[in-house]
């Protein structure tokens, strides 16, 4: 932009472009309500293509939360497919004439003709790939492009208690037990409206320490090892675990339907070989990086940036060590932060004057770009932090 070199796209786009993409096989995950503070309700329903492409049916429309919660049960507008989204979520569709969006929402053309197709349980395939990869590392690569929003990660985890709203669990390895050093995971609600059953599912599931759970969800990249669970079934091989309705084909939608005490197992889990007790480590939750870490102070300078200008940032800035910058940073190894931070706050303050008291350079680039690459700089670090914490 600074350039002129820019192209349209840098703006965005108000409506969403779409592709042909032929004839496709898609199978549910999971619904999402959604609700905004504008008054749009609705939901998505998350698909997964035979080649492990995510693919989405959204149908949102004002309407407020009435709307997002009658929506789970509303028919697919998609290709005269005779299915409702809770039909969605747990089948599938043949779509002939296709059309996809760049970031993988299914449209209703003239041309798409859509077939139900049975749907596949998440110990299957293509769904079974979600679950493959340790969360450590899958969260690592969807975390790699700062621009992308993050997909849906799956994982095994083991319930550890609750703290708030959000759910504490261990990650599980490939044998079923947890490591010695594995990292608290916080589950939060993927919507807290009190209306929606999301809350009060994972606090049931909270009142059972030691339960096997598989969990569908979207990683937060701006919180330390948090995931917005979305939905959650049985995991494979498990004793103590979730046993579902065999219609709910091995998974619960956590917005739309209700955990009760008959979904949950009996008695409490069997401790394995040797009596080592599955919840290993202390039970409460471990350190966060990104909130133990000084960056806020950076975070704070540039936010200051942002609501008073550059007048503002040398004001907070004043004083032998700006905001006590340096010293914090330094000492806790964000040296490139701390010479970011105080390069900015020099900038700010720089306003070379004439004999006359006149301005010799107006200009408000060299701020600009010293504001951009302290934030630039905060966006990485932060991303870094929060990929550190699922390992």
């Amino acid at each position: 932009m600074a350039s002129g070199t820019g192209g349209p796209a840098l703006t965005g786009s108000g409506r969403r472009a779409y592709q042909a993409g032929g004839s496709l096989r898609v199978y549910g995950l999971c619904r999402e309500p959604v609700l905004s503070a504008t008054g749009y309700g609705g939901v998505v329903t998350h698909l997964v293509g035979a080649d492990g492409s995510r693919y989405s049916v959204s149908d949102v429309r004002p309407g407020g939360l009435a709307r997002a919660r009658g929506a789970g049960s509303a028919s697919v507008a998609l290709g005269g497919a005779a299915l409702d989204h809770a039909g969605l979520a747990r089948g599938g569709l043949l779509v002939v004439g296709a059309t996809v969006s760049a970031d993988g929402r299914l449209g209703a053309g003239r041309g798409v003709r859509a077939t139900p197709l049975r749907g596949t349980a998440w110990t299957e395939e293509p769904a079974a790939a979600l679950f493959a990869r340790p969360a450590a590392r899958a969260v690592a690569g969807l975390l790699a492009d700062p621009e992308g929003e993050p997909e849906l990660l799956g994982c095994d985890v083991r319930v550890v208690g609750g703290a708030g709203e959000h759910l504490l669990v261990r990650e599980l390895s490939s044998d079923g037990t947890v490591r010695a050093d594995a990292p608290v995971l916080r589950l939060r609600p993927a919507h807290p409206h009190p209306e929606l059953p999301h809350t009060a599912n994972l606090r049931r599931l909270a009142g059972c320490p030691g339960l096997a759970v598989r969990v569908l969800g979207r990683p937060d990249p701006d919180r330390a090892a948090t995931l917005g669970a979305l939905a959650v079934g049985p995991v494979p091989g498990a004793s103590y675990t979730l046993r579902l309705p065999e219609e709910w084909l091995g998974r619960a939608d956590l917005g739309y339907d209700r955990l009760q005490g008959s979904h949950l197992p009996e008695g409490a889990p069997e401790l394995p070989e040797g009596g080592r007790d599955p919840l290993a480590g202390p039970a409460g939750p471990d350190a966060d990086p990104l909130a133990e870490s000084p960056l806020w102070r950076v975070r704070r300078l540039l936010e200051t940036g942002v609501a008073g200008g550059r007048r503002a940032v040398a004001e907070a800035a004043r004083g032998p060590e700006p905001l006590g910058l340096r010293g914090p940073l330094r000492r806790s190894g964000f040296g490139a932060a701390a010479d970011l931070a105080t390069a900015l706050a020099v900038e700010a303050d720089r306003r070379p004057r004439d004999a006359f008291g006149r301005l010799t350079d107006a200009s408000a680039d060299r701020y600009a770009w010293a504001w951009l690459a302290s934030a630039t700089h905060l966006g990485a670090a932060e991303r870094s932090l929060v990929a550190a914490s699922w390992s």
